[in-house]
């Protein structure tokens, strides 16, 4: 034990933090299709509950030795936000919402929408009944965003800045982000979105100082997607491309949603970031 602890000490911080970031983030990801393959319902979706529960006091902290509670807080960016910059972090939660959202929209308004590679992997969800697969599409968000933020943005990128700049830590975790939904058929057509959204939940992540924020637009972000794009639960996107239509009124005005909603993201982050430092100086 002591051998493999000297060699895990002797790698590189990007190398530890890369396979902690990873571990910890497929630990939560690979839990939810494991119950929900071999569990009949509703049981998948209680010992969920329970997991996610269990999961987040372990890896916030609250759980373990002294020292590792202490270790695992710092990784996980456990604070408590001052109710002013909470209240300006969810606004910014919000705008990477809309700013991915308006994304999605304006791209396939450029290029055609691939409707059957983005749906291909989630046949089996518009196989159940309505109200099953909304609680499969609520779950999996959640899995998603608690997870995954928790590894990429707490696990993978914390280690990171401390050994290298903000924005570079914030660059190679999203590059590895992309890397690992390389698998999934939807994918290919918006590998640029993925990283660009990547850097917008690391960038809240470290200006607010706290996972909760893009937890939370990871959440609701998942949820539009599978609504949306995903499957046809919530609706069908449906809009011909602009070489058929023009650049028409919905065009200019999902446009519009993109560039402001990246302005405004970018002032709520640096009112963030001089309110944490103001806080800190004090």
């Amino acid at each position: 034990m002591e051998l493999i602890s000297s060699i895990w000490d002797r790698l590189p911080v990007l190398i530890r933090a890369t396979i902690t970031g990873f571990a910890v983030s497929t630990l939560g990801v690979v839990t939810w299709p494991l119950l929900g393959t071999f569990l009949p319902l509703p049981l998948p979706f209680i010992l969920m509950i329970g997991f996610l529960w269990a999961y987040l006091k372990f890896f916030s902290g609250r759980w373990g030795t002294k020292s590792g509670r202490k270790k695992k807080a710092r990784l996980f960016r456990r604070t408590q936000l001052p109710g002013q910059i909470w209240m300006l972090s969810l606004l910014a939660a919000l705008m990477i919402v809309l700013i991915e959202q308006s994304g999605l929209v304006v791209t396939f308004r450029i290029t055609e929408f691939p409707a059957d590679r983005f749906a291909a992997e989630y046949e089996f969800v518009q196989a159940l009944p309505r109200w099953v697969a909304w609680l499969v599409i609520i779950t999996i968000s959640a899995v998603a965003g608690i997870c995954e933020e928790t590894g990429f943005r707490g696990y993978m990128q914390v280690p990171l800045e401390k050994a290298y700049s903000p924005r570079m830590s914030i660059a190679i975790v999203s590059v590895v982000f992309v890397l690992v939904h390389l698998h999934q058929a939807w994918s290919g057509p918006i590998l640029v979105h993925i990283f660009f959204i990547s850097v917008l939940f690391g960038s809240i992540a470290y200006y607010s100082g706290s996972l909760i924020p893009g937890i939370i637009a990871h959440f609701i972000m998942d949820i539009c997607n599978f609504a949306f794009w995903w499957t046809d639960l919530g609706g069908q996107f449906s809009q011909k491309t602009v070489q058929d239509t023009g650049i028409d009124l919905p065009m200019i005005l999902w446009s519009m949603a993109l560039v402001l909603g990246v302005l405004f993201f970018i002032a709520l982050l640096r009112i963030i970031g001089r309110l944490n430092q103001a806080s800190t100086d004090h």
